[in-house]
């Protein structure tokens, strides 16, 4: 699986030139699933943000207005209660799954609970792309500060990838440099990287790279470093 993790989606050319190094084709070429499930798990999310994300209304643009050839929505609730063998025939059809925010402990129980999670292990090609929670659910833990859900049992996600991240760096007034060294002094010695609406981190095969047009640092860890 190919990963394009974001904080606020794809917001700028260098974000959307690393979009388009991972997809298999054109972008409007591409089919899309839209996963809105993470915001059924905060309590800022309802159903008018989802119905904005799945009809791609203003303001999501940088994600599911983007242009693609067909998008379809994936929603990870109901998947337990319809077979795999008629929803896992529409994820391996898809060119990427774009992962909405809201609460990513909500998320990362659904994606194990769906099913989903097993199947995405042998998708290869299938690029995800996480804007907020969406992005975090990959991570192992997301700190405590970032859990809404009322019953998540902690703060561990998927762990797919070896790093944390800090979604909306200076985008809201709780989102400070400051908090974000809070947040990755609680971690345990996970690294984590702290991110902007136009930044993004690019795991194409298990690699790592940042993209960014603004502001992000990786904290803790062995190394840190900030632009």
């Amino acid at each position: 699986m190919q990963l394009l993790l974001t904080s606020g989606g794809v917001t700028n050319p260098s974000i959307r030139a690393a979009l388009d190094r991972l997809l298999p084709r054109p972008l409007a070429e591409c089919r899309a699933l839209v996963v809105p499930t993470a915001q059924w798990g905060h309590p800022l999310c309802g159903p008018g943000s989802v119905r904005g994300l799945v009809a791609a209304e203003p303001g999501f643009e940088h994600l599911t207005g983007l242009g693609w050839a067909s998008l379809g929505v994936l929603e990870l609730t109901a998947l337990p209660t319809i077979g795999a063998e008629r929803w896992a025939p529409w994820v391996r059809d898809a060119d990427v799954l774009l992962v909405d925010g809201g609460d990513a402990t909500y998320l990362a129980h659904w994606v194990r609970e769906s099913g989903l999670a097993d199947l995405l292990l042998g998708l290869p090609d299938l690029v995800w792309v996480g804007v907020s929670a969406g992005s975090m659910v990959m991570t192992p833990r997301i700190g405590e500060m970032f859990v809404e859900w009322a019953d998540a049992p902690d703060d561990s996600a998927l762990g797919l990838v070896p790093f944390a991240i800090f979604p909306h760096l200076d985008a809201f007034p709780t989102n400070t440099m400051a908090a974000a060294e809070r947040w990755a002094a609680g971690l345990g010695g996970l690294p984590g990287f702290a991110i902007d609406e136009q930044t993004a981190i690019v795991v194409p095969d298990g690699a790592v790279e940042v993209v960014s047009e603004g502001e992000w640092a990786r904290l803790g860890g062995a190394e840190e470093e900030r632009r």
